[in-house]
Parts: C-alpha cells; structure tokens; sequence
C-alpha cells in the first residue's frame, strides 16, 4: 500500500509529514509526562519517591534516548527509515504500557529507560522524513509544523495529568501513551515510504568507501559538526531539566499540583506557536537566527521567572521560555537537518540529538540540586537561564551553511532549498 517513493511530489508531501508530526506527537507526550507526573510520584504513595531518585531516573531513562539516537539515527541510514521509524515506534509505545502497570519503582524505571530507547531513535528518524519530503518552497514551514509534535504531545501530557492524576494516580496518564500502538502504527504501517535518499545511497559506490559518522567530519565540517553538539547539549539541558522540575518548582512557589501542571502546559503551548512563527521566519532569515532569538528569549524569561511577577506575566514567562526550550531545540533542528545532506542527514540529526542528550540526562539530575528540599525558585530559575545564555554564546559562532561539496549533489533528492557555495554566519 506504500505509494511511490520515486518523487517528493503527490500524496508523499502531504502523508509523509502528517505521520511524521504524529510521531513526534506520541514522542513528545512521553518528554512531558514524567515531569508532570512527578508531583504525584514525590512523596506520596505507592512509592513515595524521593526528589533525589525522581531526579536519577529522569536522567537513567534519558541514557536510552541517547543510545537510541545514536545507534538508530546511524542505522537509518544503513537499514532504511522506514524500517527504523516503525521498530522505534513499537518499542517506546509498549514499554509506555508497561510504565503504566509496574509493581514497583524499579520495574517503573526500567520501562522509563527502554522506552527512551524509541523515543531516541524515532525522533531523528521523523525529522530527516519530514525534510525530505517537504515541499521545496516551504520546507522551513513545513518542518517546523511537524516539530510542534513534541509540543502538542506536552499539552495532551499536561491536559491528562490535570484530568486524571489528583483522582487516578500516574498509572491511566502513561496508559494513553500506548494508544499510537492500535493507531499510529497501523498506519505508517501502510502508508509511510522509504527515504528516497536512502534507496540512491545503497545503490552509491560511496556508501561503501565511508561510514555515515565519519562523513559528519568530512568536506570541512568537523569544527561545526562538534559545535552543533555542544549547542545541542546546552539546548537540552535547559529543556529537559525545566520540562522535569517545573511543575515542583511552581510547587515550591505555592501553587497547587493542579496550578503548577497548568504551567507545564503554558509552557507547550508557548513553544508551538513560537515554533510556527520562527519557522515562517526561517523561510526568510534562515533557522540559524531564530536559534540565537530562542535561546536568548528562554535565558531572559528564565531568569524573570524567579522575580516573583503577578500571575499573567508570570504566565507569559512561561509561555516565552516554552519557545526559548523546546522552541529552540526545533529551530536546532531545523538548521541541522538543512546543514547536512539528504544521504546523512538522520546521521547528522541522530548523533547531534544523541550527543545532546548528554545534556538531557545531566537536566534532571542538575534541576534536582537546585529543587530538591523546597528550593528557592530565583535560585533554580537563574540555574537553567545559564546553559540557555551559553548555548546562544557557542551558536553565534558557527556557520549557518557548510561549503558547498560534491556530496551536496545528492541534495536534489530532498525537498532542501538551494545552499550557498559560502560558509556565511
């Protein structure tokens, strides 16, 4: 039922995003629901987990993600996508059941871990689709709507979390996360395609003479390849440690777990609609800038958090530093998937989201020194506009284009936008 993979055009510009957004949807569900959930784990039964181990298994369930995007976001370029973007699916979804049925915390944190596995895997997997596929003259606006996913997967995780977790427990809220296995698996199933770049690589003499890490570091690529990454560790250290711990730090200002989940879900919306006007503006200015506006807006917003504003600006900071985490990390995105070419982007995307997750899993474990016993919310919000401030520092540095390659003729199989025969800043 695959329809043809011959050509970026017909229904695979319009299906292959959809299920690509979807995805990420279902990935970015499982991002948001542990930190919502943790008001309900800390300190109260079945567990009675502590901040400390909360803070842990954040971190031990993102060595998955890391692993996950290392591995899987090299393998798509040797196995196929399609391949990989369904085995990533299946696994982070039933370990998602499992979550919801664990007899202890240990068996809890095991299944945190394996599902982290997937989500690490499918997420460079998704992009690398969504941008071939794209229509060449909104590519930009194209993968930036299907970067929302995660953070439309941030609100259903909140929106659940607020229905049901004061009555029910955690255990239906991580159930819901299983539902892509009896929806969206059926589905890309049938109708997601393989990369056309992946099917032109395995018939390229080339394929065989270099590995898809090394060719990260060919062509004068190596300085801005490793810049990427540290750029993509501050990225996610901000993210993941403010998507973890913000609910208990609004905890910590007084606010009820119901209130401070609302937080949480102010701040996916505020990266959505940041992420759709920065992707508008990418089309014109290039992601690059919008990289520097984000991390900018979440080290600004950050720091205001801990002035104690009245409750509508306060909100407004919320939603500002929603854009300037997750916002960002998809305007990083962005600009990797259109830095690499088509025959290793999900190589370029996997390793820099997996070398990033260095910084996803140090988040937690970083957030939980600074909220762990009633800590001062200044304190922790000041702590997560540094690596923000950083990140922008680095990024300003690095090119917004490599130097046009003989690799780079591989580009006309995706849906990417002329580059410049220029490094430019």
């Amino acid at each position: 039922m695959n329809f043809s993979t011959s050509s970026p055009g017909g229904r695979g510009r319009v299906l292959v995003p959809v299920l690509c957004w979807a995805a990420l949807l279902s990935d970015g569900y499982d991002l948001f629901v542990y930190g919502a959930t943790l008001p309900a784990l800390i300190g109260h039964a079945p567990w009675f987990v502590t901040a400390g181990a909360a803070g842990a298994v954040g971190s031990a369930a993102l060595v998955g993600v890391l692993i996950g995007s290392l591995t899987a976001g090299t393998l798509t370029d040797i196995l196929g996508r399609r391949r990989l973007f369904l085995a990533c699916l299946t696994v982070f979804s039933t370990a998602t059941l499992v979550t919801a049925v664990a007899p202890t915390f240990e068996v809890f944190a095991a299944t945190r871990l394996v599902a982290g596995l997937g989500i690490g895997g499918l997420m460079p997997t998704a992009i690398a689709m969504a941008a071939e596929f794209a229509s060449p003259a909104y590519r930009s606006r194209i993968l930036g709507m299907v970067l929302t996913g995660p953070a439309f997967g941030g609100v259903l995780a909140s929106t659940a979390s607020l229905l049901l977790l004061e009555e029910f427990g955690f255990r239906p809220v991580y159930a819901l996360g299983a539902v892509p296995l009896i929806t969206l698996l059926p589905l890309a199933f049938a109708f997601l395609p393989e990369s056309r770049a992946f099917v032109a690589e395995r018939s390229s003499d080339d394929r065989a003479s270099k590995s898809p890490v090394a060719k990260l570091f060919g062509d004068g690529m190596g300085r801005a390849t490793v810049g990427i990454w540290f750029v993509a560790i501050c990225s996610m250290l901000t993210m993941f440690g403010v998507t973890t711990w913000l609910p208990q730090i609004m905890r910590n200002a007084g606010y009820p777990i119901g209130s401070a989940v609302t937080f949480l879900l102010v701040y996916s919306a505020g990266a959505i609609v940041g992420t759709l006007l920065a992707s508008v503006l990418a089309e014109r200015f290039g992601p690059k800038p919008l990289v520097l506006t984000g991390f900018t807006t979440a080290a600004v917003s950050l720091a205001l958090l801990g002035t104690h504003p009245p409750t509508a600006v306060l909100m407004l900071l919320v939603a500002l530093a929603g854009f300037g985490g997750l916002g960002t990390q998809n305007m990083l995105n962005d600009h990797i998937a259109t830095f690499y070419p088509a025959r290793f982007r999900a190589t370029g995307l996997g390793w820099a989201l997996g070398i990033g997750r260095a910084g996803a899993i140090a988040g937690p474990t970083y957030g939980a020194f600074f909220v762990a016993g009633g800590g001062a919310v200044i304190v922790s919000s000041l702590a997560f506009a540094v690596p923000a401030l950083i990140g922008g520092v680095v990024m300003a540095t690095l090119p917004r284009r490599p130097r046009t390659t003989p690799a780079e003729a591989d580009n006309h199989l995706d849906a990417a936008t002329p580059r410049s025969t220029e490094v430019s800043r």
